[in-house]
């Protein structure tokens, strides 16, 4: 396993414009899921993922290719600070349809130059490793949901 970087994916039973309307909301993966309605990524746009269990993370949106890129920046490791390049990591989704579902790729990358310890550095890449297919399941979920 890389030191830097984590690589998830996951196929979703839903089409691709269903899967980009909930990866654009941007800091999905941290936030409680009712601070998110109403938010689009915009690139260039800041706004703080709120997280009751978690803390506040800054999520600035870095790159917005509808429907198939998004890149952010958060501080993952450092909640409630201010985003810097040394307290963030860099996570970005790529779509692709497959089928009539829709293929989701997360890598989140930048944990070796975070600011900290070593024992920092590691706990926070292996939670976020732990963390991520959690994550992309209940994403996958609310996807695979019929409208209403």
């Amino acid at each position: 396993m890389s030191e830097d970087r984590i690589e998830r994916e996951t196929l979703i039973a839903a089409p691709l414009e269903r899967v980009w309307a909930l990866v654009a909301q941007p800091g999905f993966w941290v936030a409680d899921k009712a601070s998110l309605p109403g938010t689009v990524a915009e690139e260039g746009a800041s706004m703080i993922a709120k997280n009751a269990e978690h803390g506040d993370f800054p999520v600035r949106v870095e790159k917005v290719e509808p429907p198939t890129y998004l890149a952010y920046r958060w501080t993952s490791a450092f909640p409630g600070e201010e985003l810097r390049e040394d307290n963030s990591t860099l996570v970005e989704f790529t779509l692709s349809q497959e089928g009539d579902g829709t293929r989701l790729r997360v890598v989140e990358s930048g944990f070796a130059e975070l600011a900290g310890s070593q024992e920092l550095r590691g706990q926070n890449l292996k939670d976020h490793g732990e963390g991520w297919p959690l994550e992309l399941g209940a994403l996958k979920t609310r996807a695979e949901q019929p409208s209403t």
